[in-house]
């Protein structure tokens, strides 16, 4: 399921969210908080204080769907709450995010944006 979702827009949730939250109140905080529109075809991640555990939320045309995932030995590479409460990053930052490695890679490979071929 979220495998299908490589062409979304994810919205990180900076700083640390209680977990105990549901659905409705994730839902309520992308759109009071964050100025933004659940029901749209992106993905919102949230992370705990101790950086082991996320959830993300994600419509689909019908209902929500809430990805939960907890590490148990290790720790995400969650970026810190600054000026703004929300991060964007592309689908590739954010499985970064979820194998354990920052977002912001220093060394990645750059986009080749060239569309001719020689």
């Amino acid at each position: 399921m979220l495998g299908e979702t490589s062409n979304r827009t994810v919205y990180l949730a900076l700083g640390p969210t209680d977990m105990r939250k549901s659905i409705d109140t994730l839902a309520a905080l992308v759109q009071v908080s964050f100025k933004l529109d659940p029901f749209c075809e992106s993905l919102f991640v949230f992370c705990n204080r101790q950086k082991n555990k996320i959830k993300i939320l994600r419509w689909d045309y019908d209902g929500f769907w809430l990805y939960y995932k907890r590490l148990e030995k290790s720790r995400f590479q969650w970026p810190g709450k600054g000026e703004d409460a929300v991060a964007v990053v592309d689908y590739r930052q954010f499985r970064w995010l979820l194998d354990g490695l920052s977002p912001r890679q220093p060394r990645a490979h750059e986009e080749v944006k060239t569309r001719v071929i020689m």
